[in-house]
């Protein structure tokens, strides 16, 4: 598996850890920061499923007034893995 850490703008979370498997699913999601409720819940709901899916799932949600949120951030920590595919 391929372990990435992206650093996160806009949200109170500072970077995310996940991995990706040989089959692009996601594994071992943390997020250093944020509102631990949110992403703790956040990363064992998405542990396991199709990177491509979860962006489809999370990408575009706001976090109030803000214009990205932890879970648009990590679509979009996804999709710089998957290489805008």
């Amino acid at each position: 598996m391929k372990q990435t850490v992206y650093t996160t703008y806009g949200t109170c979370s500072k970077f995310i850890n996940f991995e990706l498997d040989d089959e692009q699913r996601l594994h071992n999601v943390q997020f250093m920061g944020g509102c631990p409720g949110n992403t703790v819940g956040l990363a064992k709901m998405v542990e396991g499923r199709p990177a491509r899916e979860v962006i489809d799932l999370l990408k575009n949600i706001k976090c109030g007034s803000k214009p990205t949120s932890c879970p648009d951030q990590l679509a979009q920590a996804l999709e710089k893995e998957l290489g805008g595919k």
